[in-house]
């Protein structure tokens, strides 16, 4: 990706304690409408519901030869959208109507052999034609299990909940702009432990190719997919997994020529390359410790962009140019001809320093731009609260692989179709 493709969001100017806001261009929608507005939900033209429905569930089930499975597509989705609480094909089948929709749901969903990439892809094109993205977000999404019995379920350590959970590790792979955010693919992680586990009960069998090593080779797939197979533009990645598998992602993403903007933990190794940190010449240290030394470099940054509450705001923000330290198997010489990359700490006013840690290779980017791409991961954070686990996205309780993609794809646009629309039009407050 070119500088150029940054344009939209870089401020006038080089002073970086006052930017101005860059939208992307208006896009025409049909029956454009205004949505409810709030701190936190500004108004905007927004497409009529019964539109968007019909002409996404059109582009996603085309590919489907038969009617009667393009219309079980439509009313999983509507399902997903209308049905209170937790979207269990009991209560999406209640709400449906009809004798015997709950078992026709199930086997859409956990029996049929439909593919659920084209629908990904068609998902993809349609939000990238309708709401372009300004990045994409790879984010994990941790489903808590009571039993061992689901697809996947394993032991995880919960940095949000600083313990080890029983669940499902999946990456999801999102589209944003400061506009609009959604998912358009996912991975889910299998463990070795879990394909163990399954080797006697004839599950392995339907896995052939599935499940990675790491999280961290799930969020590599689940982006090589989405641009290599599918052609989507190129755009930044925000990389925000919460893990210590960042390095790994930023890597490959380096290799593959996308240009990155990662939160990192305090603890990655990383050589100072930057004569405005005097006294530390080409020191090896943690990031974290980098970032405290720079601390005199702090300036303040607005933000024009919405937060995640709705509130513009001016963070203090600092620089500084590294490289990434070499590893094991690298030599030293290898990692200073190459990967030079900018660390940035940032924190709000009064809070501790650094409040966050990013990495990115968009050296010669506006310090603001940097700071609105990296905003885009909490907007992320945020649709995922209010709409995607509003939609049922980690509903899924089958033991079926493949019912779990389909599944969450389904969900995936539902979350596009309530974003885009009026969402307030859609019962999608669960019962308590």
């Amino acid at each position: 990706m070119r500088t150029a493709d940054l344009r939209s969001l870089e401020p006038s100017g080089t002073d970086a304690t006052a930017t101005r806001s860059v939208a992307p261009p208006a896009m025409p929608v049909a029956g454009a409408q205004r949505t409810r507005s709030g701190a936190d939900d500004p108004a905007q033209a927004v497409a009529d519901p019964k539109t968007v429905f019909t002409e996404l569930c059109a582009a996603l089930f085309a590919f489907l030869r038969r009617s009667d499975q393009r219309r079980k597509g439509e009313d999983y989705v509507r399902g997903l959208l209308e049905a209170p609480g937790r979207k269990s094909i009991r209560s999406m089948a209640a709400i449906l109507g009809g004798r015997g929709t709950a078992q026709s749901l199930h086997h859409f969903i956990c029996s049929s052999t439909w593919d659920w990439v084209p629908v990904r892809q068609s998902l993809a094109h349609y939000l990238v034609d309708t709401t372009p993205p300004a990045a994409w977000v790879l984010r994990p999404m941790v489903i808590p299990k009571a039993g061992q019995h689901s697809v996947g379920v394993g032991k995880y350590f919960s940095p949000a909940d600083g313990q080890m959970l029983n669940a499902q590790q999946a990456i999801g792979l999102w589209t944003a702009s400061e506009q609009f955010t959604g998912p358009i693919n996912w991975r889910l992680h299998l463990p070795v432990a879990w394909f163990e586990e399954v080797q006697g009960d004839g599950r392995a069998a339907l896995l052939a190719g599935a499940g990675s090593d790491q999280p961290s080779d799930c969020a590599i797939e689940a982006y090589m997919e989405a641009m290599s197979d599918w052609g989507l533009p190129a755009r930044p990645v925000v990389v925000n997994l919460e893990t210590t598998q960042t390095m790994p992602v930023v890597r490959a993403l380096h290799s593959m020529g996308s240009r990155f903007v990662a939160k990192i933990g305090g603890n990655v190794p990383l050589t100072v390359d930057d004569p405005a940190l005097t006294g530390y010449g080409a020191s090896t240290l943690p990031a974290r410790q980098i970032m405290h030394a720079a601390r005199r470099l702090r300036r303040p940054v607005m933000w024009p962009g919405q937060s995640a509450n709705g509130i513009r705001g001016t963070s203090l923000l600092a620089s500084v140019r590294v490289r990434e330290a070499p590893t094991a198997d690298q030599a030293p010489a290898s990692i200073r001809r190459g990967r030079r990359l900018l660390l940035w700490g940032v924190a709000e006013h009064g809070g501790s320093w650094p409040g966050e840690l990013w990495l990115s290779d968009l050296g010669t980017t506006h310090p603001a731009a940097l700071l609105r791409l990296s905003r885009l991961s909490a907007k992320v954070d945020h649709d995922f609260s209010t709409v995607s686990e509003q939609v049922g996205i980690r509903d899924y309780v089958g033991r079926s692989y493949a019912g779990w993609h389909r599944h969450i794809t389904l969900a995936s646009a539902a979350h596009a179709i309530a974003v885009r629309s009026a969402f307030s039009t859609w019962p999608l407050n669960r019962a308590s």
